[in-house]
């Protein structure tokens, strides 16, 4: 009895899961690159935000202190450009976050792979002060 009543469960939700949308018609995109001492991060959203694609160093096939070398930050970025290249997108603004070494190489590999790079601006977080300093140490 009690399989009877799970099973009419399990056939919904499948069809509840959202469908795919179609890009195609997209052009323009923005380009977050956040690259870190550790990894690179390269994600591909609409004028909107919403994500189409992102891969990392690390998924890229990077392992340990490889993921953080610009090399690395290349391919990753190449990886995007080529599925961004799938969706139409023939121009992107590219927005760079961190200090990490591959922040040139992934915008190089974006132009080479095909995309025109309309706009670069750099949105790394810095501090207007800073924290405050621990209090004088007392011997």
């Amino acid at each position: 009895m009690a399989d009877e009543k799970t099973a009419p469960a399990a056939k919904a939700a499948p069809s509840a899961a959202p469908r795919k949308r179609a890009w195609k018609s997209l052009t323009f995109a923005k380009v977050h690159i956040q690259c870190s001492f550790n990894n690179t991060v390269v994600t591909l959203t609409d004028d909107r935000g919403d994500v189409l694609a992102w891969a990392t160093a690390g998924g890229s096939g990077f392992r340990g202190t490889k993921k953080g070398t610009p090399f690395a930050a290349g391919v990753t970025a190449g990886k995007v450009a080529k599925r961004a290249m799938e969706m139409g997108v023939k121009q992107v603004a590219v927005f760079i976050k961190g200090p990490g070494p591959g922040r040139e190489t992934a915008v190089r590999s974006l132009g080479s792979a095909g995309l025109l790079v309309v706009s670069l601006k750099d949105v790394t977080p810095l501090p207007h002060n800073g924290c405050r300093p621990p209090k004088a140490r007392r011997v």
